[in-house]
This record gives structure tokens, sequence and C-alpha cells, in this order.
């Protein structure tokens, strides 16, 4: 039985990836390091909490001391690092939280993975040659797009992050890529476009359209609500992980993303479209639509070209944006109780 380090996945990607990751793999055993912040909870993984093979420790990243008692304790011989600070806004008003957590925290896990499985530079310790450790991130930190739908984030995109948030993944990225470089590190980096999906967290967009209907309270649309994201679901991203840190190769860096490109006033439409017909109400939820101040530094368009992973590891989406948001609401509305 190996032991993996699994962080933050009592957040939304995490959470999804745990069960999934428990079913598929009988041969590891789960530690789920979390600080539970507000964007983590318990609840999201009550379905593993009988799981003998799954240990939920409660603690920091940037913590060095507890991160080197739970490699030395349950030796373990694996990371896949979904930790982080992840709300734009929330980076725009308390950016220090996100360099600390990304980066800081990034640096201590790769840090004391690297002294715990290496004897020195470009030489593992015999038990830990295949031990591996996987970094996830963003498409954010390519910056924005053009309008031309050709123009898509690769893997070679050059950096340009714009909001604190972006910035501090950027930051922890590099933390890897240097450890690759400098010490010879078995390391991988996914960076994936706009998840969507069950368990994704209230303040988030798609939620936001949801829980805001369902209200009858204004829906908040920024700007003149034109900004396009490429949306993936959630259960195919992590398949998408799975992949990468089982089958990836070495130092590589690969983007994950659903080749669904919507603007949020299609996003918005779309959900108010089927809340109409699951969920009728006198008057259509699109008449709850609310145009409010642009968010600072908006990046105008995400998307992500993931023919790497697609063509290298045989990767292909399940789900496309119709199928996706279906079971999404579906899921909202059992959550809310509708």
């Amino acid at each position: 039985m190996k032991s993996i380090l699994l962080t933050g996945t009592a957040g939304f990607i995490g959470s999804n990836f745990v069960p999934y990751f428990l079913e598929k793999y009988p041969e590891y055993n789960l530690i789920n390091l979390d600080l539970l912040t507000y964007a983590g909870s318990l609840d999201n993984l009550k379905e593993c909490e009988g799981n003998p093979r799954y240990k939920f420790i409660k603690g920091d990243i940037c913590n060095r001391e507890l991160v080197e008692f739970i490699f030395s304790e349950y030796d373990i011989q694996g990371v896949i690092h979904f930790a982080a600070e992840s709300h734009v806004d929330n980076s725009i008003k308390n950016p220090g939280v996100f360099i600390e957590t990304n980066v800081n925290g990034t640096f201590t896990l790769i840090d004391v993975a690297y002294k715990y499985w290496m004897d020195k530079p470009f030489t593992y310790k015999e038990k830990y040659n295949n031990c591996r450790f996987h970094h996830i991130s963003t498409d954010e930190v390519y910056g924005t797009l053009s309008d031309n739908p050709k123009d898509l984030f690769t893997e070679e995109t050059p950096y340009a992050p714009n909001s604190p948030y972006s910035a501090s993944k950027a930051s922890s990225d590099m933390v890897v890529r240097s450890y690759q470089e400098t010490y010879g590190l078995n390391t991988v980096i996914t960076n994936c476009s706009n998840n969507y999906g069950p368990k994704q967290h209230d303040e988030k967009l798609i939620p936001t359209i949801i829980r805001k209907a369902l209200a009858s309270e204004p829906i908040p649309i920024y700007g003149d609500g034109k900004n396009i994201r490429d949306w993936l679901y959630v259960l195919d991203h992590c398949k998408g992980i799975d992949l990468v840190y089982h089958t990836g190769k070495e130092a590589n860096v690969y983007n994950i993303g659903g080749r669904n490109e919507r603007t949020n006033l299609q996003i918005v439409d779309r959900i108010c479209t089927i809340l109409d017909e699951k969920v009728p109400k006198e008057k259509s939820y699109k008449e709850l639509i609310t145009f409010v101040e642009d968010r600072a530094g908006h990046d105008r368009r995400y998307a992500i070209d993931a023919t790497k992973l697609e063509n290298e590891l045989g990767w292909k989406a399940d789900e496309n944006f119709d199928s996706g948001i279906v079971k999404t609401i579906d899921w909202y509305l059992e959550k809310y109780a509708i």
C-alpha cells in the first residue's frame, strides 16, 4: 500500500477527486491535509469518512513541522497538491494570504518532499525512486487572450498573470519547476480552465447564479457580461489529473480544458433557461439578471488548448457544457432542497 498526500481536498475540485481516486485505486492510502478555511468543508467528503484507506488531518501546508511529521508518520510516496487560495475577488482585497498559502505553502510541501525522498540533487533514495510531486495550477497564470477564437493558451504560452491570485499561482508553478531543474525532483504541473460541477463554493459564478435565481434575488454579472471562460466539468478535470499523475512525462506541463467557451451572459442565460423548465415561477429567472461594476483587472478571455493531453495521454472530456450544466443544476437543486 502506498500513501499519497493530497492537500486541500475538502475544497471543490479535491472533494470530487478523493472519492473518484479512492474507488479507482484500492492500493492507495490517501492522506488529506486541509486547513478547512471558509472554502473547504468536511461535508464535501462525507462519503469517504468510513473508508479505512482515507485519513483527514486538519492543518496548514505552511506548517513545516506538521508536513514533516505527515511524511514520516505515513511514509508519503506521492503528493497531489490542490491546496490554494483561489478566489480572485478575495485576492484583490487581501493579497497577503494568497502569497502565504500559494507560494510559501507550495515551497514548504515540495522542500519537505525533496528532503524525504532524495539523498541529494538528482539522487533518489532507493525506496522512493518513483515518487512524484503533482502541482495543480490554473490557466489564469497565462493572463488574458484576444477575442480571436484561434488564440488559445498552450503549454508554451508565456506567463502574464494579472491578479494577485494568478501571480501567486504563477509563482508557485515556478517554485515547482525550480525543484525539478535544480534538484531533479520528479514533478508535473497541470493548468486547468474554469471548473464547474457539484460541491463548488457558493461564492463562485455558477453557484451564485443558481442560488440567487432560486431566491428571486438579483443575479450579479460583472461589466458587460462578455468575459469569456473555457468551462471544464470537475470530474473530467479529476480524470485528467489522474492520467497526468500516473502517466505524464516528468518535468512536463499539461493544460486541461473543456473546449467549452462561453461568455458570462451565455452562462447565465443557459442556467436561467434550465431553471425556467425545472422550477418555473411566474416570471423568467432571466429578469433577475443585473449588471454590476466590473472586477478590477478582469481578464477578458481564457481558453485552453488541451491537444497535448489529448494526443499524448489519450484524455478526453466526457461532458460538454450542455450535459455538465444540467448535472450541476440538479445537484444544487438537491442541495438547496428545491
